[in-house]
């Protein structure tokens, strides 16, 4: 018996070494086939029967009626229409079909006969029949004269469509076609029967008439879970135990004996192991590292959520309205809302940063990196603290990642003996590991990716060091106090100038429309004096503020315009 069982188990880890990834719906092929392999049994199975009809006979076959008097008889089903869904299920994936018609569907309680489909047929066999074979088989149907063998009209179509497909093969597929009849020819009259039969039906579940169910199409998420897009064969292999106690037990024909199985079914898309031992250890090891990670709870991420958002919520133009009365900074207005563009020339042309700008980049590091006048004036503060090169480097690192292919090499060997090499002319502040590790890259494949390690080592430099600073320096509190001055006196724009004019302008009309006294006139006369003296103002104004700022700007800040 140790002999027996140890050979056994050499088999059984044999087949565990050619396994292949079994189909993503294995688990429900073999609940339904367990109840098929039940429906079948000789003694407390589906009474298979035939049934005469005038001049003719069908042979094994069984009523819609026998499997649902069946399901409540022997399974926890106490509702027909229960057991009428379950056998639509069956009908539907193929395991049983309807004798005389190509609809894979059930229809509990009719009287139309049923007949179960052969193991070989069945989907858990992950059969994905190729156009050649279907073309094949549609020829072999056309060879037989008889009328129940005449093709569909969908079928017709569809052996004129592969006839077009294959019309370089056609003679192929013709004498393939002509040797399986022949070949099934042979066969007893009631085998053929029953063989063509569930060979129809095979072809009704993988090519099913249009308008009906298809359930061979495998959803896409679980393929990918897989890592495998196609299924040519699939074999699944049993431990089985306890036979001792299937071989013993009770000799009651009304219990149902199921043999109990352990499934040894590894994961899709991942090493096959030749033993269980093996595979079980890998899998404790791989929910050993799940558990060790740090997880969040759903809440706890929601508080960080809301807590950051309001803290941003100051700018959020959606929510606080930029130039608006309830705008903490007091800036210019939408360019979306107001059709004017003064946000955006601001810098250019007053030469200043704007308070909100400045205040954004107080809000992470990265803020500070994505604004490109804010990396030009962290870069002029890092030159004034000799370290410069951090920034240089990891900017071309990132040009790095994004550049193209045929100018990676010559990037990569710039990068190096820029700020890598021991004779680099701005070396940067990294440790012996780091080197270590870029030197092997760069040895084994040198690619956009060699300095990663390097740029994220001085990205956290300067985060948690020179970022600190440069919010402390006297170069970015001078822009707070420049941009905190600008006087915020009244601003016409262009708009509010054409609303004053044509304001006036219909004055005159309503004016000359009403009355053509002189009075009138000399009112609006009086008022377009006043809206062009207005403008006047406002363009001395703006000439005296725009002297101002050149005087400064000619001061020795003349080229630290922070644009």
């Amino acid at each position: 018996m140790a002999c027996s069982s140890s050979s056994s188990n050499n088999i059984n880890s044999s087949n565990f070494a050619e396994e292949k990834p079994p189909h993503p719906n294995i688990l429900i092929y073999k609940k339904m086939e367990k109840l098929i392999n039940l429906m079948l049994n000789s003694e407390n199975g589906i009474k298979i029967k035939t049934v005469k009809s005038f001049l003719s006979k069908i042979v094994s076959v069984f009523s819609g009626q026998d499997l649902i008097n069946w399901l409540i008889n022997n399974i926890d089903i106490f509702d027909e229409i229960d057991a009428n869904h379950l056998l639509h299920l069956f009908a539907s994936h193929g395991y049983i079909f309807q004798v005389d018609d190509h609809v894979i569907s059930m229809k509990g309680g009719d009287t139309s006969f049923y007949r179960f489909q052969t193991p070989y047929f069945w989907p858990s066999n992950c059969w994905e029949p190729e156009n050649m074979d279907y073309a094949v088989y549609l020829c072999k149907r056309t060879m037989q004269n008889k009328a129940h063998f005449e093709l569909e009209d969908y079928e017709a179509e569809n052996l004129a469509k592969l006839q077009k497909m294959f019309s370089r093969k056609w003679e192929f597929v013709f004498m393939q076609a002509e040797a399986q009849y022949k070949v099934d020819k042979k066969r007893d009259r009631i085998e053929r029967q029953i063989l063509d039969s569930q060979e129809k039906a095979f072809w009704d579940l993988h090519r099913p008439l249009p308008g009906c169910i298809n359930t061979t199409e495998v959803d896409i998420k679980k393929l990918s879970r897989s890592g495998k897009f196609k299924y040519n064969n699939c074999n699944t292999f049993f431990i089985q135990i306890n036979n001792n106690e299937y071989n013993n037990s009770s000799n009651n024909n009304s219990e149902l004996k199921i043999l109990k199985e352990i499934c040894f079914q590894q994961k899709p898309g991942k090493k096959r192991y030749k033993q269980l031992n093996d595979y079980l250890k890998i899998e404790i090891n791989e929910l050993k590292t799940r558990l060790s990670k740090n997880v969040l709870k759903t809440s706890k991420l929601a508080e960080s959520y809301l807590q950051y958002y309001e803290h941003r919520v100051l700018f959020d133009a959606f929510i606080i309205q930029m130039g608006s009365p309830t705008d903490p900074f007091q800036g210019q207005a939408d360019p979306w809302i107001s059709d004017t563009v003064d946000l955006w020339q601001h810098d250019k042309i007053t030469g200043d940063i704007s308070t909100r700008r400045l205040k954004l980049w107080e809000e992470s590091f990265d803020e500070l990196l994505i604004d490109p006048v804010g990396r030009e004036t962290l870069q002029k503060f890092l030159d004034k603290e000799y370290s410069g090169e951090n920034l240089r480097f990891w900017m071309e690192v990132q040009k790095l990642r994004k550049c193209s292919c045929r100018m990676v090499p010559v990037l990569v060997t710039e990068i190096y003996n820029e700020y890598i090499d021991s004779n680099a002319q701005s070396p940067v502040n990294i440790d012996c590991k780091i080197m270590e590790i870029i030197e092997e890259n760069l040895k084994k494949n040198p690619n956009r990716w060699s300095f990663d390690e390097a740029a994220d080592h001085i990205f956290c430099l300067m985060k948690n060091d020179s970022y600190q600073r440069f919010l402390r320096s006297d170069l970015y509190r001078d822009l707070l106090n420049i941009s905190g001055k600008k006087t915020t006196g009244l601003r016409v724009t262009a708009r509010e100038i054409g609303r004053q004019l044509a304001s006036a302008a219909t004055n005159i009309t309503g004016s000359n429309s009403s009355s053509n006294s002189k009075q009138q006139k000399e009112q609006s006369e009086d008022q377009q004096q006043n809206i062009r003296s207005y403008l006047n103002s406002t363009d001395s104004r703006a000439s005296k503020k725009s002297s101002s700022q050149s005087n400064i700007s000619q001061q020795p800040l003349e080229k630290s315009q922070y644009l």
